[in-house]
């Protein structure tokens, strides 16, 4: 047997990809219902009510997509300029504690109306993910420290200095003991989508940024060199492109869409920061830009079918008595999936 690269790759096995992905992400998430004993079939169904059988269901799913689409995005551009950011975690919380601190009662930031407002605390929260990224790029290009350990390790740093924040000079007084940070005004809280419905402004923000990255990436000259950096550093800086100023900006894209999760995450639903403020968005965000192929749009179709899985599998899991962490089991074996169709789709199997 004998792997070689194919010379032309396939559009239609480049679409097919993603589907085939979650196909055998969704059979073999499965066999591990059927050995629980649920119904199989009925426990996919209930997964689909739960994500969009009501109107209820359908905004917590379409609120869950949003950041998700955000740190989706930011681990894309990273890993196109072959950035490994593991770290969208820790700057999604950066972004959420930098958002609550300026955005209180008593922030710099409180006093301003609010048009102007939430968009200085959108901007402050990307730049406090975009410099948590910054760091670790540095180190590689001055000292070669692999950044997928730097950035991992800061994940828990930054959630352990959000943990000493929340308990120290951003404790809210009225939350009775509860570890939370004061909340923001009500003036920088995002506008609803929908009235009655936690479905909020962030949903727009997030594809609008999918859309002005789609742009970015592959209809200007940073795209093009984003691309060609990662694809070849060597023949990139051959052919002119300013390679370390390059990987600079891909960082600051990529740290502060990871920041701007955070931000949308406190100013669109949850008001205040407190360490389980992420169910694992950072994280969740190298699934989706891996099942969307690291395509800018292709993150939004990715973010929504891992938003469903996890609003979904909350409904199936009641209803069946099943764990709902069968969500986590088949976003994880999706990615691994995906990873296995890539290979097949940039390289053959030969027999002898």
């Amino acid at each position: 047997m004998r792997i070689e690269r194919r010379e032309h790759r396939p559009v239609l096995f480049l679409l097919l990809a993603p589907l085939g992905a979650v196909a055998v992400a969704l059979a073999l998430s499965g066999v591990l219902l059927a050995l629980a004993g649920a119904p199989v079939l009925d426990a996919y169904r209930r997964i689909a009510l739960g994500a969009f059988g009501s109107r209820l269901a359908a905004t917590e799913t379409l609120t869950r997509a949003a950041p998700l689409i955000l740190t989706g995005l930011a681990v894309a551009v990273a890993f196109r300029a072959r950035i490994w950011n593991i770290g969208a975690e820790g700057q999604l919380y950066a972004g959420a504690l930098v958002v609550a601190a300026l955005g209180s009662g008593s922030g710099l930031l409180a006093g301003l109306p609010a048009p102007a407002l939430i968009p200085a605390l959108m901007l402050a929260g990307a730049l406090a993910g975009a410099l948590l990224l910054i760091g670790p790029l540095l180190l590689r290009l001055r000292f070669g420290v692999d950044e997928v350990v730097t950035t991992l390790l800061l994940n828990f740093v930054v959630i352990l200095f959000v943990s000493m924040m929340i308990e120290g000079p951003l404790r809210d007084p009225m939350a009775f003991g509860w570890p939370q940070s004061v909340p923001v005004v009500s003036d920088a809280m995002l506008p609803k989508l929908l009235a009655r419905s936690r479905l909020h402004f962030g949903l727009a923000l997030a594809v609008g940024a999918a859309m002005l990255v789609h742009v970015v990436m592959s209809r200007t000259v940073f795209g093009l060199e984003v691309r060609a950096a990662g694809l070849n550093p060597g023949a990139a800086r051959f052919a002119g492109v300013p390679l370390v100023r390059t990987l600079l900006l891909a960082a600051l894209v990529s740290g502060g869409l990871a920041g701007l999760a955070g931000a949308v995450e406190v100013t669109g639903v949850r008001r205040y920061v407190t360490t389980d403020l992420s169910p694992g968005y950072g994280y969740s965000g190298i699934v989706v830009a891996m099942l969307a192929n690291l395509q800018p749009l292709g993150a939004v179709a990715a973010a929504l079918f891992a938003a469903a899985m996890f609003v979904g599998a909350d409904s199936m899991s009641r209803a069946l008595g099943v764990p709902s962490f069968i969500a986590d089991v088949t976003v994880s074996l999706s990615l691994l999936a995906m990873l296995v169709a890539l290979l097949l789709v940039n390289f053959r199997v030969r027999l002898r």
